[in-house]
Formats: structure tokens, sequence, C-alpha cells
């Protein structure tokens, strides 16, 4: 389960600290400290996969040396207090191979400290925690000074903002959550407190007084114990109140599963004890209700409030819609129309019936259409209709950007829905039978924040009109509400599609919101307009290319770049900006530090808003080109056409805007888009990203990320649309009509049974219902094993079909044991036997081995006795057989021998304990050599390549 953590501290010299101690015990090395005339070797210590030095522009290239750059630190403070360097440390999702977290890391380090002039330190870690799960996790050293060719200049102040942790922060969560997207892989993380998200336990990434350690020679105050004392407490909370736990999961899912719960509890808990206690207080909880299967045969859960939550939601829908207070006279609707036909706009059938609809006098409306059928303009004339007829009209959104772009559709004053929440807390704005509120892009607002809104209006008396497609991009926070409200209540829907210019275009915007995503592509394939390239970073290219030559084509058209995440978003626009300037079409350059570091921004640049500011009139997402600047002040054009003169110091909230995130494109329109495909995609941001435009969308993709088309319309074409707590629970009739009418049927979970089991018994009963899966993911992966044996004792390799089949049986045998493949894969390579005889449905003797290789994991002083026991023995039977003249047998022991050997390089744990057991391996005499390499010199074998199972 991918975890949040992120903490920065100063280390100053005050307490005793030295940042060459501290750079030599992170990285792991040896590094003198000329200050104190002595060197630090921390070569020993274990775990670091990864270290470098990251240089910003400018910078001397010797400081890339970790000694040269520290001491070169340590000798610019002369204070005995002196602060010397910054240092972050920050979780890395375990989810992700080391190759994977490392480029991660080294992403974020670069994009957020680096190109802002810092000087960075990065060391990767790759620790375990005590039952074998890996514990990834970054340690960042920071310089204080600017630094030039000659070396560091004075302190920046400016890197002491307390708003600068805020933003790392959010960044962080951005950035990994981004990659896990990308990486399709389904773990998330939150920046935010847990108390900011409304759960009472401590965050993980909250240090209390054992963070004031002070560091001495290097040795850093180990924050382990203290995140255990954290989970420790934690579970001690939710042991006591289990609702604490479901409410937390359920913040993001109205649904959950055995595993969510079992990861939940993993996060807040210390210990196998604590675990199954944690665990077994959830699954008792009173608040617990029981769903039954879904369709994968996954048993799924929810919450008394979930549930609770969603029939609210329904009691205020139902109760909305069966009244009829808001009526509007024919006359008023008509003469709104004559109006639109007279500024040009003539509503279709289906925007006509819709228009009836919501104007027909019920508190509740529902509209749903495609990207592009005209809803807002629809909506237009409906705000007509009901301001003739004496009505407030306004309007809300999930967020800024929507919010405008309603407002600029149809004419309604719009705001977020969290600033009109923020107004009725504190007694302002309040709905009143005289309103109309119409909910842009519903099918993004979670089941909570729908239910307080629907009733509140329906306290009111007020109509609320929601309006959106839920094949669009999903709620963030849990349920799916506007989708379930249209299935109870109907609606309109406008399916006509009228943004785009060409049938086949509108025929293909259908197909994508029908979840038909292969066709359209299919027909955008055929029109040209789907290029694949050998890269991304081809597609990249071939993007920006297409796009220049569209801009000089028709300079007077709109268009946007589209694509998945930030990283990419950046690249993009460091690509157009740089043809921009290639054709002459900037001014002047400037280089400003703006809230995402240091840009250059010059006139006819394209620039995009990212935070709200009502009093500049600009939202998050706001599109605009830059008229004027100097190093103090920006004058905007937004697309629009308002000039906006801002201050930078008073908002720097801006970067450019020629590319854009797909979910900064939600209800925007272009006359064209560009659009890169990366592998985070799925149905509901294809269907967004390639239904922006009017005249054409042009899809770049690289075949290492896609490598055919029907890959690409595979992932393109996933469907990850959110449930409801009830859409589980109508398998009965009475069920069902109960939960139409916001009943509660919900049946509370009976397992374990009373009398409640102590966690010991709880413990052993998880075993035993784990224990016939875990038996058939060992035969699975066993005949995986045995099968890339046989490849290789025919002389050749694992076919890829092959490894494929491994690695999945691996990933389903480390989902129901974490390592257990990797102890069952060295009892393998050991007796080849074991793999075959297991494959064939005996796996009686490989569940030995496997244990015994667990319990010599888990206890490296057994794992030492046996590898001295096992080394003598080989060096008995090998001299034994050289005076017999068994040669042969002679070759294999030796052949044993030179693998153990091989094998202390990849387990520095045993390698430290076996250091002071020389004498019984063998070896007499002092050497600087690594022990595995002093084994075989010591005894005359060669270090080859070692065999395992070779892929």
């Amino acid at each position: 389960m991918a975890i949040y953590h992120l903490h920065m501290k100063v280390i100053g010299r005050s307490s005793g600290a030295s940042t060459v101690a501290a750079a030599a015990y992170r990285s792991a090395s040896r590094l003198r400290d000329d200050r104190i005339e002595r060197a630090h070797d921390f070569t020993a210590k274990r775990g670091v996969v990864h270290s470098e030095v990251l240089l910003p522009e400018g910078a001397p290239e010797d400081l890339s040396d970790r000694e040269t750059l520290w001491n070169a630190v340590e000798a610019c403070e002369l204070r005995r207090d002196a602060q010397l360097a910054r240092e972050l440390e920050f979780a890395l999702p375990r989810e992700m191979s080391e190759a994977q977290a490392v480029a991660l890391a080294r992403h974020f380090v670069q994009a957020e400290f680096v190109d802002r002039g810092m000087i960075a330190d990065l060391n990767v870690h790759w620790d375990r925690t005590d039952d074998g799960l890996p514990k990834p996790h970054a340690h960042v050293m920071l310089t204080m000074r600017s630094v030039d060719e000659c070396g560091f200049g004075p302190k920046v102040r400016d890197w002491n903002r307390t708003d600068l942790l805020d933003r790392w922060r959010e960044r962080w969560a951005g950035v990994a959550n981004a990659r896990l997207a990308e990486l399709d892989i389904d773990a998330r993380i939150d920046h935010r407190s847990l108390d900011a998200q409304g759960i009472a336990l401590e965050p993980q990434d909250k240090i209390g007084a054992p963070a004031q350690r002070i560091l001495r020679a290097g040795d850093e105050a180990d924050r382990a114990e203290m995140h255990r004392s954290i989970a420790r407490e934690n579970g001690t909370r939710i042991i006591a109140d289990p609702h604490l736990a479901l409410d937390a999961i359920t913040r993001q899912q109205a649904t959950f599963t055995h595993r969510d719960m079992a990861a939940f509890a993993h996060r807040h808990s210390d210990g196998p004890g604590q675990f199954d206690a944690v665990l077994g207080a959830m699954r008792r909880a009173p608040d617990l209700v029981v769903l039954g299967q879904d369709a994968r045969g996954e048993q799924r859960f929810t919450t008394r409030d979930m549930l609770e939550a969603e029939q609210r939601l329904h009691r205020a829908g139902l109760a909305m819609a069966e009244r009829a207070r808001h009526g509007v006279e024919t006359r008023d609707r008509d003469t709104a129309l004559a109006h639109a036909e007279a500024r040009g706009l003539i509503l279709s059938a289906e925007q006509a019936e819709a228009l009836a609809h919501v104007t027909d006098g019920r508190d509740l409306g529902i509209v749903i259409g495609p990207a592009g059928t005209g809803k807002s303009a629809m909506l237009g004339v409906a705000r007509e209709a009901w301001e003739a007829a004496g009505y407030r009209v306004r309007g809300a959104a999930l967020s800024g950007i929507a919010a405008d772009n309603l407002e600029g559709g149809s004419g309604i004053g719009s705001r977020t829905l969290a600033s009109l929440e923020q107004g009725w807390a504190q007694g302002r704005d309040a709905l009143s039978p005289r309103d109309i509120l119409v909910i842009d892009e519903a099918g993004m607002v979670g089941t909570r924040q729908l239910e307080r809104v629907l009733s509140q209006a329906a306290e009111a008396g007020a109509k609320v009109v929601l309006v959106g497609d839920p094949q669009q991009l999903q709620s963030i926070e849990a349920g799916a509400a506007f989708r379930s409200l249209h299935d109870r209540h109907g609606g309109a829907r406008i399916g006509e599609v009228r943004r785009q210019r060409e049938d086949w275009q509108r025929e293909a915007t259908r197909d994508l919101a029908t979840g038909r995503t292969e066709v359209a592509l299919t027909a955008y394939d055929a029109h040209g307009n789907v290029h694949a390239a050998p890269s991304r970073e081809a597609a990249r290219e071939a993007l920006i290319e297409g796009w220049d030559r569209d801009r000089q084509a028709d300079p007077d058209a709109s268009r946007i770049i589209l694509t998945h995440t930030n990283d990419e978003v950046r690249a993009l626009n460091l690509a157009a900006r740089a043809r921009m300037r290639e054709a002459g079409d900037l001014g002047g350059e400037v280089r400003l530090t703006v809230e995402r570091g240091e840009r250059s921004f010059a006139p006819g640049d394209r620039v995009m808003f990212l935070q709200n500011d009502r009093g500049l009139g600009v939202k998050n997402g706001t599109l605009g080109t830059v008229a004027q600047l100097d190093r103090q002040a920006m004058t905007v054009r937004t697309d629009d056409g308002r000039a906006i003169r801002f201050d930078l110091k008073d908002y720097d909230r801006i970067d450019h805007g020629y590319a854009a995130t797909i979910h900064k494109a939600q209800g925007m329109t272009v006359d064209r888009a560009h659009v890169l495909a990366t592998p985070g995609l799925d149905a509901h941001a294809s269907y967004v990203a390639l239904t922006r435009h009017r005249d054409g969308v042009e899809l770049h993709y690289g075949r290492d990320d896609f490598a055919s088309p029907e890959r690409l319309a595979r992932i393109l074409g996933r469907e990850r649309a959110k449930d409801m707590a009830l859409d589980h629970a109508g398998a009965d009739p009475a069920e069902d009509f109960a939960a139409h009418r916001g009943i509660d049927f919900g049946h509370h979970a009976a397992e374990p049974p009373d009398p409640r089991p102590l966690p010991d018994d709880l413990a052993e009963a998880r075993e035993a219902a784990l224990r016939p899966a875990r038996t058939r993911a060992l035969i699975r992966h066993a005949g995986a094993v045995h099968a890339v044996f046989e490849a290789q004792a025919q002389g050749g390799r694992a076919s890829p079909a092959q490894v494929r089949h491994l690695n999945h049986t691996r990933d389903a045998f480390e989902a129901l044991r974490p390592d257990a493949w990797r102890d069952a894969e060295a009892a393998y390579v050991t007796d080849p036997d074991l793999a075959r005889e297991a494959a064939a449905g005996r796996p009686r003797r490989a569940i030995r081995a496997l244990e015994l290789e667990t319990d010599l994991r888990t206890d490296p002083h057994a794992r030492a006795d046996r590898f001295v026991d096992r080394w003598q023995q080989l060096e008995r039977r090998s001299g034994e057989q050289y005076l017999a003249g068994d040669y042969t047998g002679y070759h294999a022991s030796r052949k044993a021998m030179t693998d153990m050997a091989r094998s202390l390089g990849r387990d520095p744990q045993l390698e430290s304990l076996l250091a002071n057991r020389k004498a019984e391996l063998g070896i007499r005499m002092e050497t600087e050599r690594r022990l595995g390499e002093a084994l075989a010199f010591t005894h005359g074998l060669e270090l080859g390549r070692g065999r395992g199972l070779g892929i």
C-alpha cells in the first residue's frame, strides 16, 4: 500500500552535526571531513540502492563530488551555530520497482529543488520491515546558499518560506500519484494531514520529540521506532474504535474488500499481533456492512455511515423529484427560445426536450450528454426562462475552471461547490425557494458532497439541476452519485454531438461516450489522426512538429496540447515554447521565480493560471497570452478577452499554458487538440481528451508505451468507473425496493462469529482461510518455475510467454504471502525436483522447503549457521572426492562452494554475520577483500556468473 511521508529538517552545527558525516551515512560511503581532519566511514551500511549529487545550471562540476561538496559547505559556514543544509526525507511507493522509484525520486528532486538553484545530494534507501516488506525512501540533502561558476554565494532566504514546504508536500503527492497511474498501479497517496482529511488518526509523517535528537558523527536519529510508535498508537485507537479505520477507507471508495482492510491494518499497526487485533476489530466493527460478492467474486463491504450517506442522498433526491414548485410558463420559455434564435442559436430536438425537462417545475432535474452536445447552450436558454419567471439562477461545479466554463457557456453566475458550502457554513448565500442551482460536471462530485448539497437544497425548497456525463472523469471522493441518481429518477439525455463539425467525428464522440473506445480510435486512425512513434520521446517531438505546423497554418484558431501527467505537460510546454522562440513569435525574455520554480516568460507566451482568485477574476485553469511583463508584474489577455494585470509578489501561481493535463481540460472547447497518450490513461480520461475539439484532434503515442494499436485501444478503453454501496445490494427485490426508498437494509458482517475470538484465534482462523489459496498459488508458481527449468535444460532460455507467466504467478503468490515466491525459488534452485513435484500436485516437500527458507531468511543467525555447516561439509567432501579420484564429484562440490561464495554479494546481512566466523570458513589471514571474494581467493575458486532461474 502506497503511503505518504515527507519530512524536512535543518542540519545545524549547533547540535554538533557535520554535513560530511551526514552525507557519508546517507550514501553508505567513506568521506574525509577536512574541518575535523578525520574520515567518516559508513561503507558497511546496507540498503542504499542509488546515490548521486545533482547540480543546478552554472554550478562548478567539481561540486558533483560528494566529499568536495560538503567540505565546501562546511568551509562556507563560520558560525558555531550555523545552519548547514536542509534534509528532506520522503517515502517512495513500495508498489514500484527500484528503477521506477529511483527515477521518480530523481525527477521530483530535479524539478522542485535543483531547478530552483539548490544542489541536491540524493540517496535512495531500500530497507525492509520486520516482516520483509520493502520500505523504500529517499534522503535528500540540500544546500542553502546560491551557487554559480565561482562557487557558493549568499544564503537564499526565499527558500525558507513556510509555504514552500506545503507546496513540496502537495507536489510530491501529485507527482507520485501521476506516476502510479501511468504505471497502472492501483494505489494513491494523500499529502493532506489526516486531520485535514477528517480522519482521527495520527499521520505517519508527524514526528514528535524523537525527531529533535541531535545528529552526532553522522548518525541520524533513527525514526523507525518513532514511526512504529505512531503505528502502535493508531492501532490502539482503531482497536478501541474501529470506525476510525472504516471511515478513512471510505473517504475515496464507497466499497472495499478484505484486501483493502488488511492493507490499512498493516499501515496502522506494529507487528503481527497488533495487525491481527486491528484487522479483527475492523471485521467485528458494528459499522461494517457486508454487501456480497462483486462481479469478480470478491466479497465487498461498506460502512453504515456510507450507506446512510447514500440513503440520505436518495431520500433528498426522491423528495425533490416528487415536488414541482419551480414551474415556468410556456410564454417565458418561448420568449427565451426566440431570443436564442435571434442570436443564431437553434436548439436541436434533444436540446429542446432537455430544456422542457429542466423547466418543467420539478425540483430535481438531471441532464446527461456526451461532451460537445451543447448542454451549456441549452442551459443558457433555460436561464433566460427561469429569470423571466422570477427565479434566481446560480451555478456551481467541483473545480474553478468548470465553474468558469459553465458561466461562459450559459451566462449563469457560477462558483465552486467548496466556496458555496463555505458560504453556507458562515451563514451567507443561503438557498431559498426562489433559487435554482445548476451543478455542472456533476459526475465528478463525490457522494458525501452531493448529498450535503441536495439535502441543503431540499430543506430550503430550492431546485437543483444536475448536468454531466458519468463516462467522463470520475469523482475523486467516494461514490458515483450522479449516475446513481439518474438510474433512479431518470432525466433528459442529449445524444446529438454538436461540438465536432465532421459527422464521423461526432460519431466517434458517441462511441467514446458509450465505451466503444476501440471503434473511435479506428475511425481516427483511418483518417490519419493517430500517430505511432518508436518511443514516447519521438512521439512528443512529432506532436510538437504537428502542433507547430497547425499553429502557423491557422494562427487565429484555438488549440491545446493535452496529456495525462504534469511531468509531460512541463516537457511539452518547453518544447512548444522553443518552437515559438525559433519562429520569432516571443518578445524579450524575463526570468521569473513563480510558484512552480524558475520560468522564462515573454510577451506572446501562452500561460495558465493555477489558482482561483476572485479579485483577479481567474480560476485554476484559466488560459491567456502574455501582453506585457517585467520582473515585478505581468499583464495577461485571457482567452475571453479580458486584460488582467497583477503583481507577481501577490500572485505567482502561473505557468506556461501551451499544454495542460486532461483533468484541467474537462469542459474546455478548442478548435484543435493534440494529445500525447501515456499508460496512465483510461476510458474516462481518453473520452475527455479526444472530445475537446471542434475541427480535429491528433493522437500521438510511443511504441515503448503501447507495443501495438490493440494495446493502445485496450489501455485507453479501461473502465474505472466508481461504484456505490447500493450498487451491490439490489439482488433481492425486497432489498432493492427498500434501497430505492432509503431504508436501511444492510446486513452487518457476521464474521468472525460471537463469541468474539481473541487476536490469536483470529490469526489462526485467518491462516486457515488463506492456506488453500496459498497452496494453489504455490502449485501454479512451481509449474511456471519448472517450465523455465525445462527450457534451460534443453539448452535455451525461457520464452517471453514463460517469463510473463512466471511473473504473473509470482505476483499472485506475493499477494497471499509476501516473499514466499523468493523463498520457494531459493529452494527450487537447490533442488529442482521440488518444483517438478509441486507442479504435479505434490507440494508437501516444497512447502517444507519453503518454510525452511523462510525461517532462514527471517533468522539471519540460523542462516549463518547453515552456511558454515554447508561450507565445511562441502570442503571435506571435495577433499575426499579429489583423493578418491572422483573428479566429477569434486568439480560439482567446488561449483557449489563457488555459488555459496558468490551468494554473499547478494546477502550483506549474512556477510556481516559471517565476518566474525572467518576461521570456521578457512580464512586465516587478514584481507581487505569482501568476504565472498576472500573465500574464493583462499580456496582457489573462480567467481563467474551464477546460475539461478536465468531470467
